[in-house]
């Protein structure tokens, strides 16, 4: 990998407090799509609970799968966990031929 995730741009970025927010964000992005642009989404989780943010990645990375299968769309989906500062971690998601496009492949 010789880029970091923070790089590709963002169609929009969702911040989590909890499990029905990670739901209700995989829902949002396959409705936005992840072929419409050449841009990915950005999920934000608090460094406070790290249990909750454990939750809220397994619900989320899980929730855009099976949303994605479930509308019969492409999934071949890559995503990415970081430290995005010293209060958040971040997911970025992004379809791999978006990725391909934008020359990080």
């Amino acid at each position: 990998m010789d880029f970091h995730p923070s790089q590709i741009p963002i169609a929009k970025v969702f911040h989590l407090k909890d499990e029905k927010d990670a739901s209700d964000a995989a829902q949002e992005m396959v409705k936005i799509g992840f072929f419409s642009d050449d841009k990915g989404f950005k999920v934000l989780m608090s460094k406070n609970d790290s249990k909750i943010a454990k939750r809220i990645g397994y619900t989320v990375t899980t929730g855009v799968t099976f949303e994605l299968r479930k509308t019969d769309q492409d999934r071949n989906i890559r995503y990415w966990t970081y430290h995005e500062d010293k209060e958040n971690y971040a997911i970025v998601f992004v379809s791999l031929s978006v990725l391909e496009k934008l020359g990080f492949d």
